[in-house]
C-alpha cells in the first residue's frame, strides 16, 4: 500500500492500493509508445514545455508545501523552498537546453565530425520521501528536455505528492504518455528493468537500495544512476566569528530535520576552538531546535518522516553511547504523538563505534576533534561515503589546499553544502553513481552519438 500517515500526529490520512501488475505493465507499454513522439517534438518545443512546468510549480507551492507537509513532516517554509529550487531546475533546462543539445564538432584526422547528442528511450525513476519534488525535478526535467519519456515511482509515503507533479507536468502540455506516474511496489522494480522498453534507471535512496537496482540493471545491461548515502565532513579550520559558524553548521546539519543525503554529518573542528565549538553548538541546538508543528512557520525542528525513522534514529545514538561515545545533549524520542526525537549533539565517537561509518539520517551532529590539518583531512575520508564535504576557513587558499584533498564529489569553501540547479550533484565510493543537475545532468542517459562528415 501507498500509506500517508502524518508524522506530526501520528494519524493515517490515506492509503491507495499498489498497482497491480498489468497496471505496470501498461504504463511501461505507455512510455514505450509516447517516446517515439516525443523524441521527435523539436528541443526548442520540449523546453517551453519545461518552462511552464516551472510557472505551474511557482504557482502551486503553497498547495505543495502543505502536501509534504503531511506527507513526511517537512517544515512549511522548507516545503516552499525546495519548491523554488524545482523551479530553478525547470527554467535551467528550459533556457540551455537546446544549447546543450546542440550538435558538437569533433576535429578529426581527414575530415570532419560532430557529436550529436539525443535521447535513449523511456526511463524508470525511483524517488525518495525526503525531498518528494525536488529528487523528482533533477532527475525529470533534463531527461523530458532532452526528450526521453519517464516511468516514475515515488516513495510509498508520498503518493500525494506523486499524483501533484504528475498533474502539474500534464497541465504544462507534457504528454499523458511521456510521463506516467505508477503506484508500483518495490518488489515490481526487477523485473521492471527485465523489460526490454525501459532503457535506463535513476534511483534515490539507501545504499541497500542502490546495490538491488544496480545489480538488476546490470544484469540487464540498462544504464542506472544511484544518489545514496552520505555522512559528509564539515572541517571548521578557524573562525573570526564562532556564534555565525555554529549557526550555519548547525542549520545545514538540521535542515529537512537532519534527513538530507548531503546535509554535513560530522563536524570536524581543529583543537584550538574544538572546545568552545562544541560548547556553543551544544547551547544553540539545544536553544533553538525545540519540536514543533511542521506547518507553523516558527517551528525549528519537525517530526521525522515516520515514528520508525525516528525510532531508528534512537537506537543509533543511544548505541553509539553505550559504546563510549558522550551525548551533549537530546538523543531521546519526545514525549509527544508523532515521530519526534530531540536535536542531538555528540562528541568522542572513535573509529570502533558503530556511529563512526554509519550514515545518521535525523537531527543528530557528531563533532570529532583535529590536530593537524593532515589529521582533518583523514577524519574527513575515512568514511564508505563520498557525496560532499565544506572547509570553513578564514584563509580562503588554505581552505582550498584542505578542499582538494577530500574525496567526495562536491566540495564547498565556506558554506555548509547545498544544492543548485547548474551545479553538478553525485558522489563517489558508496554515495553513488553518476551526476545530476548542471551540464552533466543532461548528459547520463543521453547517445552521444559520432557522425562522420
Amino acid at each position: 500500500m501507498y500509506t500517508v500517515t502524518n508524522p506530526t500526529t501520528g494519524e493515517l490520512v490515506e492509503e491507495i492500493k499498489n498497482s497491480t501488475d498489468e497496471e505496470v505493465r501498461a504504463a511501461i507499454e505507455r512510455v514505450h509508445h509516447g517516446y517515439a513522439s516525443w523524441r521527435r517534438r523539436p528541443v526548442a518545443e520540449r523546453a517551453k514545455i519545461a518552462s511552464r512546468a516551472a510557472e505551474l510549480f511557482a504557482e502551486r507551492a503553497d498547495e505543495l508545501a502543505a502536501i509534504m507537509t503531511q506527507e513526511m513532516g517537512k517544515r512549511i517554509n522548507e516545503g516552499r523552498g525546495e519548491i523554488g529550487i524545482v523551479v530553478d531546475i525547470f527554467n535551467y533546462y528550459a533556457d540551455n537546453g537546446p544549447t546543450l543539445l546542440a550538435d558538437e564538432p569533433l576535429p578529426i584526422n581527414g575530415g570532419e565530425a560532430v557529436i550529436r547528442k539525443e535521447s535513449i528511450g523511456a526511463l524508470l525513476g525511483v524517488m525518495p520521501w525526503n525531498f518528494p519534488c525536488y529528487q523528482v525535478a533533477r532527475f525529470v526535467a533534463p531527461n523530458l528536455v532532452l526528450g526521453n519519456t519517464i516511468l516514475l515511482k515515488h516513495a510509498s509515503i508520498c503518493p500525494r505528492s506523486a499524483t501533484a507533479i504528475a498533474q502539474i507536468l500534464h497541465d504544462a502540455g507534457v504528454p499523458e504518455d511521456a510521463y506516467v506516474n505508477t503506484f508500483a511496489s518495490s518488489s515490481q522494480i526487477p523485473w521492471i528493468l527485465t523489460d526490454s522498453r525501459i532503457q535506463g534507471v535513476s534511483l534515490t535512496g539507501s545504499e541497500q537500495a542502490g546495490i538491488s537496482v544496480a545489480a538488476e540493471a546490470g544484469r540487464n545491461l540498462k544504464k542506472s544512476v544511484l544518489e545514496l548515502g552520505g555522512s559528509d565532513p564539515l572541517i571548521v579550520l578557524d573562525t573570526d566569528d564562532m556564534d555565525a559558524t555554529v549557526k550555519t553548521t548547525a542549520t545545514a546539519r538540521m535542515r529537512n530535520c537532519g534527513q538530507s543525503c548531503n546535509a554535513p554529518k560530522r563536524m570536524i573542528v581543529m583543537d584550538d576552538i574544538y572546545e568552545e565549538f562544541v560548547d556553543r553548538l551544544t547551547e544553540h541546538v539545544a536553544e533553538h531546535y525545540l519540536p514543533g508543528d511542521p506547518a507553523d512557520p516558527e517551528t525549528k525542528l519537525p517530526p521525522l518522516a515516520s515514528a520508525e525513522a525516528a525510532d531508528e534514529v534512537a537506537a543509533q545514538v543511544e548505541k553509539a553511547v553505550s559504546q563510549g561515545a558522550t551525548l551533549r545533549t537530546g538523543g531521546h524520542r519526545v514525549d509527544r504523538p508523532g515521530a519526534y526525537l530531540e536535536a542531538t549533539v555528540l562528541t568522542d565517537v572513535t573509529p570502533e563505534m558503530d556511529a563512526y561509518t554509519e550514515e545518521i539520517f535525523g537531527p543528530v551532529v557528531l563533532v570529532f576533534r583535529a590536530r593537524t590539518e593532515d589529521e582533518a583531512v583523514a577524519l574527513a575520508n575515512d568514511t564508505p561515503f563520498g557525496l560532499g564535504a565544506s572547509v570553513f576557513g578564514t584563509d580562503r587558499e588554505r581552505a582550498r589546499r584542505v578542499a582538494e584533498q577530500i574525496e567526495a564529489g562536491m566540495v564547498y569553501l565556506n558554506r555548509a553544502g547545498g544544492s543548485q540547479a547548474d551545479l553538478p550533484f553525485g558522489g563517489i565510493k558508496r554515495s553513488g553513481i553518476g551526476r545530476e543537475l548542471g551540464p552533466l545532468g543532461m548528459e547520463e542517459f543521453m547517445n552521444k552519438k559520432s557522425i562522420r562528415l
